[in-house]
Parts: structure tokens; C-alpha cells; sequence
């Protein structure tokens, strides 16, 4: 996994996961596939999620959060912008207690040889705070690789 990089705005990850770029983008759109992948124990956890996937479709996610015995949750939703299954998915991403701004994210998949390279772009994070709150995506990056290659 290469390290997180912060460009100007955004944030960007990659990695490479062995599977098939179809399975990794179920499981980025998937509702059930979500629940299962999207959590770090002691951490946090996905506790529903849902979907509709076309472009202009909305998207919502909500996350429990633990930390020293207190729990949070947070809603995150967004609207799909453009889906190119298996290749690129992107989509709108704000945070109900933060109002604003909507930032982007972007997943691009690229297959090779039984390995997928995946690469995550967070922009619109005009400031530091947005950009500290959102670098969480190698330790999301990393669940997903661990589900997609667990899988039969």
C-alpha cells in the first residue's frame, strides 16, 4: 500500500487487492457487502446502509463510532455521479453534522493479471479539519482488501 497523499484538496490512496475489480465494486456499492466490510473493531462499524445506484441516485451510510466507551454516530450520505461498473465509481460524500461542503469521492479500479489496482480520491477538502477528519481511508482501503480476499 503506498503511503496517504494530500494534493492541494484531496486526498489520495491506492493499493492493490487480489481479486477481480467486479467484486471489489460490489462490494463498494453493495448494501449487505458494506454491513460486513465497512468496520474496524473497537472503532466503528457500518450499521445501515442504502443505495441507488444510477447516476443522480442518493446513497446513505450510517456509522457508530466508539471511542473510550462512548458511542457516536455519524450519517454520511451523498449522490452517485458516475457509475462505470467495474472500472470507476464516483459519487458526492457530506457528513450530516458538517452541512457543508459536499466533497467527491472517486474509486478507480483497474485489473491485471487476477490483481486490481484501487485507487480512492477525496477532494473538496478545502481545509485542514476536512482533511484530518477524512484520512481515514488506508485503514478503510485495508478492510476492503482483507474482505475482497477472504472471499471463496
Amino acid at each position: 500500500m503506498k503511503a496517504l497523499n494530500v494534493v492541494d484538496d484531496a486526498i489520495v490512496q491506492e493499493l492493490i487487492i487480489v481479486g477481480a475489480a467486479e467484486r471489489i465494486f460490489d462490494a463498494l456499492t453493495n448494501p449487505e457487502a458494506l454491513l460486513k466490510w465497512w468496520n474496524a473493531e473497537g472503532k466503528f462499524r457500518v450499521t445501515h446502509v442504502e443505495s441507488d445506484l444510477r447516476v443522480g441516485g442518493s446513497w446513505l451510510m450510517r456509522v457508530e463510532g466508539g471511542c473510550g466507551g462512548a458511542a457516536s454516530c455519524t450519517t454520511v450520505t451523498g449522490t452517485y455521479k458516475v457509475i462505470r461498473r467495474p472500472v470507476q465509481l464516483i459519487f458526492t460524500w457530506i457528513r450530516e453534522e458538517e452541512k457543508s461542503p459536499e466533497t467527491t469521492v472517486q474509486w478507480d479500479l483497474e485489473e491485471n493479471a487476477g490483481t486490481t489496482t484501487v485507487r480512492v480520491t477525496h477532494s473538496g477538502l478545502t481545509s485542514d479539519a476536512l482533511r484530518n477528519r477524512n484520512a481515514g481511508w488506508p485503514m478503510i482501503q485495508h478492510l476492503l482488501k482483507g474482505y475482497i480476499e477472504r472471499l471463496p
